[in-house]
């Protein structure tokens, strides 16, 4: 990507809700069980919102978190971008409730519709804005209260969506480096009808809708077109970056399901031991699942300045969008 101006990331947060959904509750919930969950989705635990809590308010949190962190500001934000596929509201947008709880002064406001590739579509655009000279500051913010659209009666479902979010700060480099360095995206439109939450509309592609509003899944549908999707996108968007696929440290795809993954990373081209996730102790989180992921990474000590990272976002649409980064955030928190 050359620009005349180069985009890189500052600071990130991210914020998960204290109430735990284990296993153990989902069993007195459905028919199901702790050994079928983890053998099928690798998941443990996923996080609830309160009642009370939208996903403003998580969003909210996340960006709360990441001031907290490294004590960076945000009342100069030119735009704040939010990524979700659970707003409180059609209208008004999540992105300007998040405006309102910061109190910043003079920002645009914009929320991206892309189901699990959001926050991956959320960065790329930020890019865009900061390396275009439009804007020099741009919160980026994937967060979902997916609990609020699970049937909690569907056992195929509701054992693997949770709620939390993640807020990045895009900024203009000062140097001459920044932090983007390929970009990748597509669309099956056609697969729409195997993810979706029914709208305005009950039918789609002349097929009658499901859910009365809730999440409905064709999870092996999605599952084929994810495992035969991903690693060839994948290799493309590496090659784009100039880089080799031993050169990518990590890769962070969507939390969609510790199965899938497995089955992306055993077709290439990055191995599962280069692959950070956020699945076992947070379920799926649709757009929060990668900033979730690269916050466990840090704080674990894994994840380190320098290194070459691919991320990866694929869900509802059916969309995709992925970024090669070299990872600028710095490993100190502000103390």
């Amino acid at each position: 990507m050359n620009h005349q101006s180069k985009a890189t990331i500052t600071a990130m947060g991210t914020y998960v809700p204290d109430r735990i959904l284990t296993n153990a509750d989902l069993e007195k919930l459905v028919e199901t069980s702790d050994e079928w969950i983890v053998q099928r989705t690798g998941m443990r635990e996923r996080r609830i919102a309160a009642e009370y809590q939208f996903v403003s308010d998580l969003a909210t949190k996340a960006v709360e978190d990441m001031i907290g962190r490294y004590d960076v500001s945000v009342e100069d934000v030119d735009m704040i971008l939010v990524a979700t596929s659970t707003p409180e509201y059609a209208f008004p947008s999540t992105a300007s409730r998040v405006q309102a709880n910061l109190k910043i002064p003079h920002t645009g406001v914009l929320d991206l519709n892309a189901a699990c590739a959001g926050f991956t579509y959320g960065l790329q655009l930020a890019d865009s804005l900061v390396t275009s000279g439009m804007y020099r500051k741009v919160l980026v913010i994937g967060a979902e209260t997916l609990s609020k659209i699970t049937d909690y009666t569907d056992r195929t479902t509701c054992v693997l969506f949770g709620d939390g979010a993640g807020a990045f700060l895009v900024e203009r480099s000062s140097g001459a480096e920044g932090d983007f360095m390929a970009a990748i995206s597509g669309t099956h439109g056609e697969g729409g009808v195997h993810l979706y939450k029914s709208g305005l509309s009950s039918e789609m592609n002349g097929v009658p809708l499901q859910g009365e509003g809730c999440l409905v899944q064709n999870g092996r549908e999605i599952y084929k077109w994810a495992v035969r999707t991903i690693p060839e996108q994948l290799g493309k968007l590496i090659t784009k970056a100039e880089l080799s696929p031993d050169q990518i440290d990590w890769f962070v795809p969507h939390s969609a399901n510790m199965r899938m993954i497995e089955a992306v990373c055993e077709r290439g081209p990055v191995p599962l031991e280069r692959t950070l996730t956020s699945v076992e102790y947070r379920g799926n989180t649709s757009a929060a699942s990668i900033p979730l992921a690269l916050q466990l990474a840090v704080d674990e000590g894994k994840l380190k300045e320098g290194q070459n990272v691919a991320l990866f976002g694929f869900g509802g649409g059916l969309t995709y969008a992925g970024l090669v980064l070299k990872w600028g955030v710095p490993d100190k928190v502000q103390e």
